[in-house]
């Protein structure tokens, strides 16, 4: 007695069709064996598989059961086998009709007493489904919404194993679940937070926007309390929307890390992911035996703040420098290589000193230079080189917070920095790849980046006067290029060149001795 079903495993964040055979025999010794290299959770759905078919009202002989996963040289893993484990059975017995197996995907977790419990995934299950041409699929309830984004497959959310044998039977009505993609995504594109919140700060505003404006990372530095994380959290909703795309794109990552968007069915705001500075390497680049998704990937589209960046380990710092410079994060292992799209913003805050009040005029600073030195110098030279913006985020006096008028809001931000961006897309029409000032490289910056000699006598003393660094011409190039795409300009201008030198306080000799 074999039966197969359809059902599907997520690698990295795609997905692939895998075939669930069940073979039941009584000329041996009873026995419950899955084959096709299973993890130790697909090991165990045996156990839930049985005791949810009998408390569902169905029987089980005892007979020897193999189940064999295929294609079997991939390793599988999770626990969304086991409803198709458990129909694959059923059908096997004759309980189940097996007419439209070869023609719908199952995937759902089965809990003792039948009941089906959401899995990870969804989405990137049901784009694998229209692209092999498989018509339907059924998941968990939760799960529906999700997987329902996808056109061209029709999704059936269930809640338990014996409403998916009556639906196999034909006993009852199959209800697809239907969903407005275009409507969903326009419902999700509110931010729960604004710009409007913040009172004060208006320079360190500017620089916000023409960070979203350019795609440039950055760093703020102040004493505690000076709104440095209230203003990071408010950067994703000054940047471009969403376009239908990347919503689809950054949902798959968090669907895949077990993060999805459930009834919402679509993330249609940009990621903002806060990791605490005790965080793994792994846990910020992502890792395991099956590699997942770390938070550089769950931040993909959107901004990763570190907060009190001196604190994170050097290991972990020091593995941001591949997404950065690539915008995706390779993963290898001896019997895989995963590559996750990492393409972020990386916003930045930490304090001027150990104590935190080197540039706060209402408190004294108690450290040595001797001690802000060996502060500062726990960020790396390789990673302040792929910070373009640096900004002093001085203390807020009470007058400013305690005014009562709102601040600007992020709507209208917003549509300055899209428009700049427009201008940038125009310019870069011709190079592939490239989207955002942030990612010129030097011939491009040597291309796009022309300055007169005014704008260039302007650089050389700056750089003399305020001893910045080499790694600083090429930044304040790009940055003062993006200032001029919000001013509307066709050629970087003295005045947009004197804005962007602001912006390197960490390169000056301050910052270094």
């Amino acid at each position: 007695m074999l039966a197969r079903v359809l059902s599907s495993a997520v690698l990295g964040i795609d997905a692939y069709i895998v075939q669930v055979e069940a073979h039941l025999s009584s000329g041996q010794l009873p026995k419950f064996v899955t084959v096709g290299l299973p993890e130790g959770a697909v090991k165990e759905s045996k156990e839930r598989v049985q005791a949810a078919i009998r408390n569902s009202g169905y029987f089980l002989p005892r007979q020897h059961i193999t189940v064999n996963l295929a294609p079997a040289d991939i390793r599988k893993e999770g626990s969304g086998f086991d409803l198709p484990i458990a129909i694959g059975l059923l059908a096997a017995r004759g309980v189940v009709r097996t007419d439209y197996l070869d023609r719908l995907l199952l995937l759902g977790e089965l809990a003792l007493d039948g009941s089906v419990r959401p899995i990870k995934g969804a989405l990137p299950i049901a784009l694998c489904a229209r692209q092999e041409g498989v018509p339907g699929i059924i998941v968990p309830r939760e799960n529906a919404t999700e997987a329902a984004v996808v056109d061209q497959v029709k999704v059936a959310g269930v809640s338990h194993l014996k409403e998916v044998v009556e639906m196999l039977n034909g006993q009852s009505p199959v209800m697809a679940v239907e969903v407005n993609r275009d409507n969903l995504f326009r419902q999700n594109q509110n931010y729960p937070v604004d710009f409007s919140d913040v009172r004060g700060q208006e320079q360190v505003k500017r620089a916000l926007e023409v960070a979203a404006a350019g795609g440039h990372n950055v760093i703020m530095v102040g004493p505690p309390g000076s709104g440095k994380t209230m203003l990071a959290k408010r950067l994703p909703t000054i940047l471009p929307a969403l376009v239908l795309d990347e919503a689809l794109e950054t949902t798959k990552i968090h669907s895949v890390a077990g993060l999805g968007p459930g009834e919402q069915g679509l993330i249609a705001t940009r990621p903002f992911r806060s990791p605490h500075h005790t965080i793994s390497d792994a846990g910020l680049i992502g890792g395991g035996t099956v590699p997942k998704p770390g938070e550089v990937s769950l931040a993909h589209h959107g901004v990763l703040f570190l907060d009190e960046l001196p604190e994170f380990k050097k290991n972990v710092l020091e593995v941001l420098r591949q997404p950065l410079e690539d915008g995706r994060v390779t993963l290898s292992r001896a019997t895989i290589s995963l590559t996750y799209p990492a393409r972020f913003m990386l916003v930045a805050a930490m304090n001027p000193c150990p104590c935190g009040y080197a540039t706060d005029p209402q408190n004294e600073c108690t450290c040595t230079p001797q001690m802000i030195q060996k502060y500062m110098s726990r960020i790396s030279g390789p990673l302040l080189d792929r910070i373009d913006i640096h900004i002093d985020v001085p203390a807020v006096p009470f007058s400013q917070l305690s005014e009562k008028s709102p601040g600007e809001p992020s709507a209208v931000i917003r549509d300055r920095v899209q428009a700049a961006r427009e201008r940038q897309l125009h310019r870069f029409r011709q190079e592939d790849h490239l989207f955002a000032n942030a990612q010129m490289e030097s011939n491009q910056i040597r291309t796009y980046c022309t300055i007169d000699e005014e704008g260039s006598r302007l650089l050389k003393t700056a750089m003399q006067r305020l001893g910045l660094s080499a790694r600083a011409y090429d930044r304040i190039l790009k940055v003062a290029r993006t200032i001029a795409d919000l001013a509307g300009a066709d050629a970087i201008e003295s005045s947009h060149l004197a804005e962007a030198i602001q912006y390197r306080s960490l390169d000056r000799h301050l910052w270094l001795t």
